[in-house]
């Protein structure tokens, strides 16, 4: 999960590379964004002191595992969170296998 306030869908890319490597980036708006928020705090008279959301674009990449399904891949994104699911292959428990004993 990443949280992306402000951020919608279409300001965010996606990418998984043939060396299984998943590529999150984006665009959290820039300084003329935090221009306007901080004209549109000074016409109602309000003063900034601090802002902690971070502006501007963003890129995280991480590698899958190798039982990571890469083609399989969803992401959806509600309330300026956006969720990433990567399915696991099926991993085959080892069977057991009885050996008779032989008598001679």
């Amino acid at each position: 999960m990443v949280d992306l306030p402000g951020v919608t869908k279409e300001d965010v890319k996606i990418v998984v590379d043939q060396g299984r490597v998943l590529q999150i980036s984006g665009d959290r708006g820039g300084a003329s964004d935090h221009r306007e928020v901080g004209s549109e705090a000074a016409k109602d008279g309000d003063k900034w002191h601090r802002i902690e959301r971070s502006r501007g674009k963003f890129c995280r990449r991480f590698q899958l595992p190798q039982n990571a399904e890469a083609d399989e891949v969803k992401a959806n994104m509600e309330n300026g969170v956006l969720k990433v699911i990567i399915p696991k292959q099926e991993m085959k428990k080892p069977e057991k296998k009885v050996i008779e004993i032989e008598e001679k």
